[in-house]
C-alpha cells in the first residue's frame, strides 16, 4: 500500500486543498471548449472548421505527454513524495502560455493563425499536464478507502467546474458585457484578453495553493519499492499490461463516447444560446450558473449514490438520465413546444433543464473517476506495480482527447449547416441554428447511450475492492516479516568449506 493505515483521517481541509488545485483545470478546460472556437471563429475571422482542426491536432501532444508525465511521477522518489515536485513546477508555464493563446500577433495570415493555435495550444495542454495528472494520481495515495474516494473525487470535481465555470460567468457578465462598439458582447475581443489575464492568474494562483496545502501529507505515504530500470521497450510492455485490465478499458469506453459529447456540448452552448435561444451575454452568463449548481450538488448525490447503489450501477443509470435533459429543450423546441425567444420563463426552463443534466452528468464522472483509483489496486495484484500515473494519464488522455475530438464535430456541425463567421443573431436564418439542433440531439443520445453501455464490463464492487486491500496489505506484511527474518551475512559465521 502506498497510504498508510495509521495515518490520520482525511480531513475537510485537505479535501478542499486537493480539490482547488483544479480551478486551474477548469480554467483551461473552458477556454478551450467554449471560447476559443468562437473567438478565432466569429471575432479573428478564421474558418471555424480550421479551428477546431488545429484545437484536434494539438491533442496528439497529450499522446505522448500524458503517459510520459504519469510514468514518470509513478517511479520519481524524492523527499516531497512522487507527484508534488511535478506540480510545483508547472504553475508558471502552464498560466503563461493560456496567457499567449488569446494574444495572437496582429497580421498574421489563416494559415499562421492556425499554426499559432496549434502550438501555443500544445504547450498549454503540456504544462498543464504536468499538474493534472500528478494531482489526480495524489487521490489513491490519499485513501484507500471504497466510499472516501468517491468523497475526494466529488471535491475535485466541483472545484473544477467551479473554476471553468465561474470564469466563464463572469467572462459573459463582465468582459463580454454588450457595448456601443459591440452590442453583441460575445464579439468583443478585448473581452477575450481579459479572461487570458484573469484566468491565467487563477490558474497559478490555484496550482500553488493546491500544492502547497497537500504536501503535509506526503510524511504519511508508504512510497513503493524503487522499479527496476527498464528501456524503452520493456517499458511499452509493462504500460501494455498495465492498461490490458478490462475494468480500466470499460472506463475508458464509456469516457471516450461520453466526452466526446462534452467537448461538443460546450463547444456549442455558446452558438446555441446565441443563435437559436436569442440570448445576450448576461442571459448567457445566468446559464452557465448550471453547471456550477449541478457540481456542487453533485458533492452529496455522487457519494450517497456510491453508498447506495455502487459505482458503476450509479454513474450509469445517471448518465442516462443525464442525456434525456439534455436533449429535452432541443426537442421541445424542433417540435414547436418550448417557449418562444423573449418569453421570460425561456431561460428558468433551460436553466432547470441544464442543472438536472449537469447533476447527473457530473455525478457519473465523479464515479466513474473514483472507480479508476478502485483500478489502481486490482491491478497490482496482478502485476505487482502501483501505476496511479499511467492509468490517471490514459484517464485524462482521453477525456482531453475525446472532448477535443467534441469541439472538431462542433466546428463541422457549425460549418456544415451554413453558420458563417461574422453572422448578426438578430439578422440570421432562424432554419440554421434549427438545423444545428436536429444534427446535435441525436449525435448526443446515441454517444452517452452507447457509452454507458460499456460500463457493464467494469465488475469492482465494494466487496472486491476491499478484499483486494486487505490482500495487498497481507502481502506487504509477509514481505516485511520475510525481510525481518533473513540474517545479516556480516554478523554471521562463515560455513566451514569442505
Amino acid at each position: 500500500m502506498v497510504s498508510d493505515p495509521q495515518a490520520p483521517k482525511l480531513g475537510i481541509p485537505t479535501k478542499l486543498f486537493y480539490g482547488f488545485g483544479s480551478v486551474g483545470y477548469g480554467v483551461k478546460d473552458v477556454a478551450f471548449r467554449s471560447f476559443l472556437l468562437l473567438y478565432y471563429n466569429q471575432v479573428i475571422g478564421i474558418r471555424a472548421d480550421l479551428v477546431s482542426f488545429a484545437i484536434l491536432v494539438a491533442l496528439c501532444v497529450d499522446a505522448i505527454s500524458d503517459p510520459i508525465v504519469g510514468q514518470w511521477s509513478d517511479t520519481l522518489r524524492t523527499k516531497w513524495g512522487r507527484r508534488h515536485p511535478f506540480m510545483f513546477l508547472s504553475a508558471v508555464p502552464a498560466s503563461a502560455s493560456l496567457l499567449f493563446l488569446f494574444f495572437p500577433p496582429a497580421g498574421m495570415s489563416e494559415a499562421q493563425t492556425f499554426w499559432y493555435i496549434l502550438i501555443v495550444g500544445c504547450c498549454v495542454r503540456t504544462f498543464i499536464t504536468f499538474f493534472e495528472i500528478p494531482s489526480s494520481a495524489l487521490a489513491p495515495e490519499l485513501t484507500s478507502d471504497y466510499d472516501e474516494r468517491t468523497s475526494v473525487a466529488s471535491y475535485r470535481y466541483f472545484f473544477a467546474y467551479l473554476g471553468g465555470i465561474g470564469m466563464a460567468f463572469i467572462t459573459l457578465l463582465v468582459f463580454l458585457a454588450p457595448t456601443d462598439e459591440y452590442p453583441v458582447g460575445q464579439l468583443n475581443p478585448a473581452g477575450y484578453e481579459t479572461f487570458a489575464i484573469v484566468g491565467a492568474a487563477v490558474m497559478f494562483a490555484a496550482i500553488l495553493i493546491s500544492s502547497l496545502g497537500t504536501i503535509h501529507r506526503v510524511k504519511y505515504f508508504r512510497m513503493p519499492p524503487q522499479p527496476e530500470k527498464l528501456g524503452p521497450l520493456k517499458t511499452l510492455g509493462q504500460m501494455k499490461s498495465t492498461f490490458a485490465h478490462r475494468g480500466f478499458l470499460a472506463i475508458l469506453a464509456f469516457g471516450t463516447l461520453k466526452y466526446t459529447s462534452v467537448g461538443m456540448t460546450s463547444a456549442l452552448n455558446i452558438y446555441f444560446g446565441t443563435y437559436l435561444w436569442g440570448l445576450n451575454s448576461a442571459q448567457l452568463a445566468v446559464l452557465t450558473i448550471d453547471s456550477l449548481t449541478g457540481a456542487f450538488l453533485a458533492l452529496f448525490v455522487a457519494p450517497w449514490a456510491s453508498r447506495k447503489f455502487g459505482k458503476r450501477n450509479a454513474a450509469l443509470g445517471l448518465a442516462v438520465i443525464a442525456v434525456v435533459f439534455a436533449s429535452t429543450p432541443y426537442i421541445l423546441r424542433l417540435t414547436g413546444n418550448f417557449f418562444d425567444n423573449g418569453d421570460p420563463l425561456l431561460v428558468p426552463a433551460i436553466f432547470l433543464f441544464s442543472t438536472i443534466f449537469q447533476l447527473c452528468g457530473v455525478s457519473s464522472a465523479v464515479l466513474t473517476h473514483a472507480m479508476v483509483g478502485d483500478v489502481v489496486e486490482e491491478s497490482q495484484l496482478v502485476t505487482g506495480r502501483r501505476s496511479e500515473g499511467l492509468f490517471y494519464a490514459a484517464n485524462t488522455l482521453m477525456q482531453k482527447s475525446t472532448s477535443g475530438l467534441g469541439v472538431f464535430a462542433a466546428g463541422i456541425l457549425v460549418s456544415f449547416v451554413g453558420i458563417v463567421p461574422g453572422l448578426d443573431p438578430s439578422t440570421i436564418d432562424p432554419a440554421l441554428p434549427r438545423a444545428l439542433a436536429a444534427a446535435y440531439v441525436p449525435l448526443l443520445v446515441v454517444l452517452y447511450i452507447g457509452g454507458a453501455g460499456f460500463l457493464f464490463a467494469y465488475r469492482i464492487n465494494r466487496e472486491s475492492h476491499q478484499a483486494s486491500v486487505a490482500e495487498l496489505e497481507e502481502r506487504e506484511r509477509a514481505s516485511a516479516d520475510g525481510a525481518d527474518g533473513i540474517a545479516d551475512p556480516e554478523t554471521q559465521p562463515h560455513p566451514i568449506k569442505p
